[in-house]
């Protein structure tokens, strides 16, 4: 009798063990760790800003899990052949909030149906990250990275300014803040990348000094005034920076532990929007330096984890979107923090899965799910080549 004989022949139920095995290792649980810590802690404080909002929170983040698990199965390759459809969708997206959005606060920012609100520019975000990171692997081989630094600047410029109408200033922001980081992912020369920023300082300045002289604002007034008067807050107290220089009392006054049940500044309501915007002054008031810093811990455990995504995963697509990623998670962090400082100015970026709303949390799950993806099939390539990929 052969030896061949002998062994085990492998039928499709082995075969369907072995993928159910390789995807059971495909799910980062740091990842994961982060992801359901932080949501934990919006729980904790949205019921210490707004208790009525607790319940539709959760709701939202139980929605998102299951977001980010289905995503976390999907094959994030087969995206970039629908990279112009993902495209025409964004923009036609944030033209219907244009065009029948609702106003608050005066900005016009979202699609209000019975019981839920859509904000188009939040889902733009993911939408934007895929479809740049397409573009790029399917332009870099046959343009000049010039070429492809001005094509890839200008079909993200034409969305953020179209979000600037609305007025969202902060997603904007985002939206050029992706386009900068898988052009850098994509290994643009430096030389290139500090052009356009430099154009962008540039361009900012003028909007905000030479245009008003002259009659022009590309901004509006309270945008304007927002992103000048954090510089010097005490002058005028009582405009538009009064929300921050609140803001920087409540965090001063939670100091270590927090104040608790104790906390006025949030509580009283002389922090606005402090369950969306400032939800991390109602961390700073109530749980002091240790729940700020245990907040701010788990958003750097998940930076660290989309940046080791990068690092493994197993085609440029995937490294770009994650790129990407990164970029929206620690813009949005770093403005949002910075803003409740008073260290930044106030551009309504929300921080994301703390601030409340199901658009933010759900449009942040859809990221995080997309990174389980890119991690997950890391893994199994890695596995395939008889590779282990460690952390």
């Amino acid at each position: 009798m052969s030896t061949s004989a002998l062994k085990p022949r492998s039928t499709a139920a082995d075969s369907g063990h072995a993928l159910a095995a390789r995807m059971a290792i495909g799910f980062d649980p740091w990842l994961a760790l982060a992801t359901v810590g932080l949501g934990i802690c919006s729980l904790v404080a949205i019921h210490g800003a707004a208790p009525g909002y607790v319940s539709r929170q959760a709701v939202y983040l139980g929605l998102g899990l299951l977001v980010m698990a289905v995503m976390s199965r999907f094959d994030y390759s087969r995206l970039r052949e629908f990279k112009w459809g993902i495209y025409a969708l964004l923009i036609l997206a944030i033209l219907l909030v244009l065009a029948l959005g609702a106003a608050a606060n005066g900005a016009e920012r979202a699609i209000n149906f019975s019981v839920v609100s859509f904000q188009a520019s939040e889902f733009g975000k993911v939408a934007l990250m895929v479809f740049l990171a397409a573009v790029v692997v399917d332009s870099s081989r046959r343009i000049s990275a010039t070429v492809l630094t001005a094509r890839v600047m200008a079909l993200a410029l034409l969305p953020a300014l179209l979000v600037i109408q609305e007025p969202d200033l902060g997603s904007g922001l985002v939206y050029l803040a992706i386009a900068f980081a898988i052009l850098y992912i994509a290994s643009v020369n430096w030389r290139q990348l500090a052009t356009v920023a430099a154009i962008g300082v540039t361009a900012l300045t003028l909007a905000l000094t030479v245009g008003p002289a002259i009659g022009v604002h590309v901004l509006h007034h309270y945008q304007e005034q927002r992103l000048t008067g954090f510089l010097h807050p005490s002058q005028n107290p009582r405009s538009d920076a009064f929300q921050q220089v609140q803001s920087v009392i409540a965090i001063g006054a939670g100091q270590k532990t927090g104040r608790g049940a104790n906390a006025t500044q949030t509580s009283l309501g002389l922090v606005g929007e402090s369950p969306t915007d400032f939800i991390f002054t109602v961390v700073g008031e109530r749980l002091g330096f240790v729940g700020a810093a245990v907040v701010l811990s788990l958003y750097a455990l998940m930076i660290w984890r989309a940046l080791r995504i990068v690092a493994i995963a197993k085609n440029l697509f995937g490294a770009l979107i994650a790129a990407g990623a990164v970029a929206m998670l620690m813009f949005q962090v770093f403005v949002n923090v910075g803003m409740t400082l008073g260290i930044m100015p106030i551009t309504g970026v929300t921080l994301p899965l703390m601030s409340y709303g199901g658009s933010s949390v759900l449009a942040t799950f859809l990221t995080l799910g997309l990174l389980q993806s890119i991690y997950g099939q890391a893994r199994t390539a890695a596995a395939a080549k008889g590779r282990v990929l460690r952390f």
